[in-house]
C-alpha cells in the first residue's frame, strides 16, 4: 500500500524528487495536464455562464486509470505541480479527475526550486488549491478558445482557408508588421562624422570627434579645408569619478533576451534547457516576472562572492520590478546552489547555468568604479571650434569581475562595446601641442529600427504589459508555426559612401562600398501576416489594440487576486466581441489586400495583379479581355522580402523570368523554377531543392551542378538497395534508420528483418499492408497543436466551405503568356 502519492507534472522533475523523500513516497508525473476544452464547438456554453467541458486527453487515460489506483491506495495524495496559475490549475484538475476534491487525505504543495530543503519545507506547509489562480488560468483558456473559435472562421472565408487568429499572437504579429513597414517607409538620409588622429607623444595616438555632423559633402569639405595647417592643442582635461550598478538577477523575459544575444538561444530553446535545469535541482523555478532574492539566497551568495572575489566585492542588494504585475512574492531565477560551478548534463545546459550563475552573483556585487575623462582639443585656425576625446578607466572592476550585461542592437550605437566601457585615453597635460596625423570626414547613413529577434519582441511585448513569463515563449512559437512570422537571416544590400580625407592643404575624396541592411535570426512576417492584421486593424481592431490586450492581462491578475469574477470579466469581453465577428461575416472579400492590381503588361496590356493564394503571395497575369475561354491565366510566386503591398511592376515582371534555362549537365538542360515546396533545378525530369541561400533567379550552372552532384552523392550513401526493373521499390536509410519506399509510399521495416536481406516480393508484400496516406482531416489526420499557455487561438473542429478562388495558383509556369506547370514531384 502507497503510504504517501506525490503528483508532479514532469517524469524528470519525479525522479529528482524522489530521491529527496524517503521510502514513504512514491513521487509520479501526470505529463502536464490531464484535461483540457475538447477540440469541437461545444467545449464552452456561453449561455450558461461560459461553463466550459474538460475532456481527459486520450493519450492520458492510461496516466489517469494508473493515478486513480494509486491514489485510492494512498492514506495522502500530494499536489505538487508548479507554483504558478498553470500549475494551480494542473493541481485541480487532477484533484477533480481523480475524485480527490474536498477529500481529507488531498494536500497542495508549492515550492520554487527542487532542493531536499525546499521540498520538505512544502511538505511541513501544505495549503489548499488556491481557486482564484485556477480560475485566472481558466478565464485564460476560455477567452482564448471563444477567440479563435468566432475569429479564425471569419478569416477563412474573407482571407484564406487554415488561418487562425489569437489575442496575443495577432498583436504580437501586428508589432512585427508594423515594424516591418517602418523599415520599408524609412527615408534614407546620411552626414558626415568628422574624427582625428593625433601624436599624443612617446607613440601613443589619440583618437578625437568632431560633435557636429554636416548633412553634406560640401559642408564636411569645406570644414576639412579650413583644418589645413591647423594646430591641435589639449585646451581641457575634465576627469570625473563615476559607477555602474549590476543588473538584477534574471526575470523569465530577461534570460531569455540574455540567453539570445550572448549565447544566440531562441527563446524555446532557452525555456526548455532551463525546465531541465529546475528539474534536475539546480535552478529556481525560471518563469518568474520577480526580481528578488529570498534571505537565503542572499546569505548564499555573499558566502561564495567573498570565497570567490573577497569581502569587498560583496554588497546586499534589494531590486524591485518595474512591472506593477509582477508576482514579488516570488523570486528571481537563481542556482539553488551558489558554490556549484558545474550543474549542467550538456553544454547547453552548462553554458545557460553559467549564465544564470554569475548574473545572480553580479547582482549582490559591488558597484564597478570608472574615472572618465574628457579631453577639449582646440584647432587653431578654428576659433571657438573644439574636437573631444572620452576614454573610462575601471579603478575597481567590482561586479565586472563576475557578469557584464550586453545590450540589444537598437541600445547601440557606434562607439558602444558590449561592456559599455571605452578605452582610457594616453596621458595627457593641458596645452599640450598634438601633431595631426590624420583627419578624416566620414559618410555615414542614419539606421532604421531595427527588426525584432525573438528575445527583443518577447521584451516589447512585457514592456507593454502583454503576456506574462508563462507565455512568451509559447506565443513566438505560435505566430512562427503558423506561418504569420519567419525567423530568418537575409544578405545585405551595398550601396556606396564618400570619404574625406585631408592631406596637407588638399582635402580628397574617396568613394567605398559597405553592407549594409544585413539580418542574423530576425523576425520577417509573410504576406499572410500583412492581409491578415491589416483585417483585424480595419474590422476587430479591439482584439489587435495594445492597450486592450494589455488591460485583458491586467483583469486575468485581478482573478488571480481575487478582486474579480472570471466568469464576470468573460461577460464583459464576450458580448462587444460576439457582435463584431457577426458584422464582419458582411465584409467584402474584395476590400481586402489580398488582391492588388499592380498595372499592365508594356508589351501585351495584359493586367498584373498581385494576391494571396492558397501556397503563399503570387503575381498573376491575367488573360486579355475577349481572350478565348480556355486561355489561362499566368501566375509567379513572390520572393521573399517581397510584399503584395509595394511590389512594382518592374519586380513583378522579373518574377516571369523562372522557369530559366540555367545552363547544360551530362548533354540535358537545368532549368531553375519556383514550386509549392520552394525553389528547384529540374533536370532529367528530377527534381533539386536549392539551398536556402541560392536564389533560382540567379544561380549559375555551376552551382546547380553542384547542387546536382551532392544530392547523387546523398542518395547513394543513403541507398541500402534497389531492385531490376522496379525504379519505384527501393530501400533505404532514413533519419529514424532503414525503410522502405514502394511507390508514394514509406513502409516500416519489421523488427528481426535484415534491410539488406529483403527481397523484392517482401517489400511488395509489406507495402500491401502499409495503409495510404489518409485525407487530410480523416481519421489518423495529425493531431491539432495542443493549447499554448499563452494563446489558445483554437480553430473549429469544421471548418466553413471556402469560396472557390478564382483560377488555382500552380507551383510553377513555362514562360510569360503561357500557362504554368506544377512539377511532376516534390523537390527533394
Amino acid at each position: 500500500m502507497v503510504k504517501n502519492l506525490v503528483i508532479v507534472e514532469s517524469p524528470a522533475k519525479a525522479k529528482t524528487i524522489e530521491g529527496y523523500l524517503g521510502k514513504d513516497f512514491v513521487v509520479k508525473s501526470s505529463f502536464g495536464h490531464v484535461r483540457d476544452l475538447p477540440k469541437d464547438n461545444n467545449a464552452i456554453d456561453v449561455a450558461n455562464n461560459f461553463k466550459p467541458t474538460y475532456v481527459v486527453s486520450a493519450d492520458k487515460r492510461e496516466i489517469i486509470s494508473q493515478l486513480k489506483k494509486l491514489a485510492k491506495e494512498a492514506e495522502t495524495v500530494w499536489l505538487a505541480s508548479d507554483d504558478d496559475r498553470e500549475g494551480e490549475a494542473i493541481s485541480w484538475h487532477l484533484a477533480e479527475t481523480l475524485n480527490l476534491t474536498g477529500s481529507s487525505k488531498t494536500r497542495r504543495i508549492v515550492f520554487r526550486e527542487i532542493t531536499k530543503n525546499a521540498i520538505l519545507h512544502a511538505i511541513d506547509n501544505p495549503r489548499e488549491i488556491d481557486l482564484n489562480l485556477v480560475n485566472a488560468q481558466q478565464a485564460r483558456r476560455v477567452l482564448d478558445r471563444l477567440v479563435g473559435f468566432e475569429l479564425s472562421p471569419v478569416l477563412w472565408k474573407k482571407v484564406k482557408t487554415g488561418l487562425s487568429a489569437g489575442r496575443v499572437q495577432s498583436v504580437a504579429v501586428r508589432l512585427v508588421v508594423e515594424r516591418e513597414r517602418e523599415i520599408n517607409q524609412f527615408k534614407v538620409s546620411s552626414a558626415y562624422r568628422i574624427t582625428a588622429r593625433l601624436d599624443a607623444g612617446k607613440g601613443a595616438v589619440l583618437e578625437a570627434d568632431l560633435p557636429t555632423r554636416y548633412k553634406t559633402r560640401e559642408e564636411a569639405e569645406a570644414f576639412l579645408a579650413r583644418c589645413a595647417g591647423a594646430e591641435y592643442r589639449i585646451e581641457n582635461l575634465e576627469k570625473k569619478p563615476g559607477k555602474r550598478s549590476p543588473a538584477p538577477p534574471f526575470t523569465t523575459s530577461t534570460l531569455q533576451q540574455e540567453a539570445s544575444r550572448k549565447l544566440g538561444f531562441s527563446v524555446a530553446q532557452t525555456m526548455s534547457v532551463a525546465q531541465k535545469l529546475y528539474e534536475a535541482g539546480k535552478i529556481s523555478y525560471m518563469r518568474t516576472d520577480s526580481v528578488n532574492l529570498s534571505q537565503d539566497a542572499l546569505t548564499a551568495a555573499q558566502v561564495e562572492i567573498s570565497r570567490a572575489y573577497g569581502a569587498e566585492y560583496a554588497q546586499t542588494r534589494l531590486y524591485k520590478t518595474k512591472s506593477a504585475s509582477a508576482q514579488e512574492a516570488h523570486e528571481a531565477i537563481r542556482p539553488t546552489d551558489f558554490a556549484l560551478m558545474k550543474a549542467g548534463s550538456d553544454s547547453q545546459e552548462q553554458r545557460l547555468y553559467d549564465l544564470i550563475r554569475k548574473r545572480a552573483m553580479a547582482s549582490q556585487m559591488a558597484d564597478a568604479q570608472i574615472e572618465r575623462t574628457v579631453a577639449t582639443i582646440g584647432i587653431s585656425t578654428q576659433p571657438g571650434v573644439t574636437l573631444t576625446a572620452t576614454g573610462e578607466v575601471i579603478t575597481f572592476e567590482g561586479f565586472l569581475k563576475a557578469y557584464s550585461e550586453s545590450k540589444d542592437e537598437e541600445e547601440q550605437d557606434e562607439a558602444t562595446t558590449e561592456s559599455s566601457f571605452s578605452r582610457g585615453l594616453p596621458p595627457l597635460t593641458v596645452g599640450q601641442l598634438m601633431p595631426l596625423l590624420q583627419l578624416r570626414g566620414v559618410e555615414r547613413y542614419a539606421a532604421p529600427a531595427a527588426r525584432y529577434t525573438e528575445a527583443s519582441l518577447v521584451k516589447k511585448l512585457e514592456e507593454m504589459g502583454i503576456g506574462r513569463p508563462s507565455t512568451y515563449a509559447p506565443t513566438i512559437s505560435t505566430i512562427q508555426k503558423r506561418g504569420y512570422v519567419e525567423k530568418d537571416t537575409r544578405e545585405g544590400k551595398e550601396r556606396k559612401f564618400h570619404v574625406l580625407t585631408l592631406e596637407g592643404s588638399e582635402v580628397k575624396t574617396e568613394v567605398k562600398t559597405e553592407t549594409y541592411g544585413a539580418d542574423k535570426a530576425k523576425m520577417f512576417p509573410t504576406d499572410t501576416a500583412m492581409v491578415v492584421n491589416d483585417f483585424l486593424v480595419e474590422h476587430f481592431p479591439v482584439i489587435v489594440d495594445f492597450q486592450f490586450t494589455a488591460k485583458v492581462e491586467g483583469e486575468f491578475d485581478r482573478i488571480a487576486d481575487g478582486e474579480e469574477q472570471w466568469t464576470d470579466m468573460l461577460a464583459g469581453f464576450y458580448g462587444t466581441f460576439h457582435e463584431t465577428v457577426e458584422r464582419g461575416k458582411d465584409i467584402e472579400r474584395n476590400t481586402l489586400g489580398s488582391n492588388r492590381e499592380i498595372g499592365l503588361h508594356p508589351e501585351t496590356g495584359q493586367k498584373l495583379t498581385a494576391r494571396l493564394g492558397r501556397f503563399g503571395p503570387y503575381v498573376q497575369i491575367e488573360p486579355k479581355e475577349g481572350a478565348p475561354e480556355d486561355e489561362k491565366a499566368v501566375y509567379a510566386s513572390l520572393r521573399k522580402g517581397q510584399f503584395i503591398e509595394n511590389i512594382t511592376l518592374e519586380e513583378a515582371l522579373e518574377l516571369f523570368k523562372l522557369p530559366r534555362v540555367v545552363g547544360e549537365f551530362e548533354e540535358k538542360s537545368m532549368t531553375a523554377a519556383l514550386g509549392r515546396f520552394g525553389p528547384y533545378i529540374r533536370h532529367d525530369s528530377k527534381f533539386y531543392s536549392l539551398t536556402k541561400e541560392q536564389d533560382p533567379h540567379t544561380i549559375t550552372a555551376p552551382e546547380a551542378i553542384e547542387l546536382i552532384e551532392n544530392k547523387r552523392k546523398t542518395d547513394a550513401e543513403r541507398l541500402i538497395k534497389t531492385f531490376e526493373g522496379r525504379d519505384d521499390v527501393q530501400v533505404l536509410n532514413g533519419r529514424f534508420g532503414p525503410y522502405i519506399v514502394v511507390g508514394k509510399k514509406n513502409v516500416k521495416i519489421p523488427k528481426g528483418e535484415e534491410p539488406a536481406d529483403l527481397t523484392l516480393e517482401r517489400c511488395l508484400e509489406l507495402g500491401e499492408l502499409t495503409p495510404d496516406k489518409p485525407a487530410k482531416g480523416g481519421r489518423f489526420a495529425k493531431k491539432a497543436p495542443a493549447a499554448d499557455k499563452a494563446d489558445a487561438a483554437d480553430k473549429p473542429a469544421k471548418k466553413p466551405a471556402a469560396k472557390k478562388p478564382a483560377a488555382k495558383k500552380p507551383a510553377a509556369k513555362k514562360a510569360a503568356g503561357t500557362t504554368a506547370k506544377k512539377p511532376a514531384a516534390k523537390a527533394k
